[in-house]
């Protein structure tokens, strides 16, 4: 039987309009909790923010939450709090968006990479055991498309070398490991609510912890340097006026009204959550004996949050390279995305530090062959037969 001919060539694509990678799902509730916030008396930084601070540290088992503007400010932020800086070095993983190294060029530190685990493509920990070295003064994990680190492996060489664990769980809000959700585990776990994570606050992050101190550096950070407990301290004797800032700090406040919506998305998290895996055993269902497919892997001491759904080319098996099939998906309407150019190899790496590639080999190899499908709770069941389809006309189409 003839195939039909791909897009890319002429043919009728998959479906009629483009399918992100990874999209937002915002219902009525969440926005009559913003329009509530928004005829309140607070509109940026009041009440909802450590309603939701609490409500996150909570779901994720950790004593303490402090919100951001951002991921990238709760990393940096993060970085600060773990007493890092010029002369430091922190070790992590190339596979990553660049925000996890960036954090520690923001307070004077230097990223140290180590390569990763072919099976789960996050951090290898006898890879960041040889990286270590008298600077070195963390370790960053990245629970790469929501599959957990190995968690205790990376803690237990910290604590041997006396290191604090800094987790980028930006992927991996509802994750598990060993029974234990990911938030209350490192020292510092921080996690992202951009719109194509499992929650959003619009734009947001929150770092997660059990200590009380860290906490308060934390909080110290994102507003000014400014010291709320001396405010509370002579509120009785001084009024409403006295603060001190103790510390140089930022601006990098959550507002109410983006807590207000993180409220009401933390609610539909384990639907979200059931939805996503649900799509990943469909596609693992589907695709296990598409040939030159590598599939992601589930550890069995862990419970992903599917963030990403990340397959590789086998090498050989196709007549094109990723570039040509990424390509094709995308014009079947699949908007495919890639996760992630490693992050020494971007120029900015390149020239400040003098990466030439081939340091990481398996993180490297990994890049050269990822395509990430989409997945979102939004998708319907159509949808997700509409990539699998996709993927089974290009590939059948380059199979060699």
């Amino acid at each position: 039987m003839e195939r039909p001919p791909l897009a890319i060539h002429g043919g009728k694509p998959v479906r009629p309009s483009p399918l992100p990678y990874g999209r937002h799902l915002i219902d009525e509730d969440d926005i009559q909790a913003v329009v509530q916030t928004l005829r309140s008396d607070w509109i940026t930084t009041g009440p909802k923010v450590p309603e939701f601070e609490e409500a996150v540290a909570s779901y994720v088992g950790a004593r303490y939450g402090v919100a951001f503007s951002s991921g990238t400010a709760a990393l940096h932020g993060a970085a600060l709090a773990a007493g890092l800086g010029p002369g430091d070095e922190a070790i992590t993983t190339p596979l990553t968006f660049c925000a996890t190294a960036n954090c520690l060029l923001y307070v004077g530190a230097r990223p140290v990479f180590a390569d990763i685990a072919p099976e789960t493509m996050n951090v290898d920990p006898e890879q960041v055991a040889k990286k270590i070295t008298p600077r070195t003064k963390a370790v960053l994990p990245v629970d790469y498309g929501g599959h957990p680190a190995e968690l205790d492996a990376v803690r237990s060489l910290a604590e041997q070398r006396g290191l604090i664990v800094i987790e980028d769980a930006a992927h991996a809000l509802g994750a598990e490991y060993k029974s234990r959700r990911v938030g209350g585990i490192s020292h510092l776990t921080v996690f992202s609510f951009h719109p194509v994570k499992h929650i959003t606050t619009g734009e947001g992050g929150m770092v997660t912890t059990n200590d009380a101190q860290l906490a308060r550096r934390l909080r110290l950070f994102r507003n000014h340097g400014i010291d709320l407990e001396a405010r509370e301290r002579q509120r009785q004797v001084s009024g409403q006026w006295y603060y001190e800032m103790t510390e140089l700090g930022y601006n990098l406040r959550l507002s109410d009204i983006g807590c207000a919506l993180g409220l009401s998305q933390l609610r539909k998290l384990p639907a979200n959550l059931a939805r996503r895996r649900e799509i990943a055993r469909r596609y693992a269902g589907a695709l296990a004996k598409s040939p030159g497919v590598r599939l992601p892997a589930e550890r069995a001491e862990a419970k992903s949050a599917w963030h990403l759904y990340p397959i590789r080319l086998e090498p050989g098996r196709f007549t094109a390279g990723r570039k040509e099939i990424f390509q094709a998906l995308r014009a079947e309407n699949i908007e495919v995305n890639v996760h992630y150019i490693p992050v020494h190899l971007h120029p900015y790496y390149r020239q400040r530090f003098g990466y030439q590639g081939g340091e990481y080999p398996v993180a490297e190899d990994c890049y050269q062959r990822l395509i990430t499908l989409p997945l979102f709770p939004g998708m319907t069941d159509q949808d997700v037969n509409d990539v699998i389809q996709a993927l089974d006309k290009v590939l059948t189409a380059h199979l060699k």
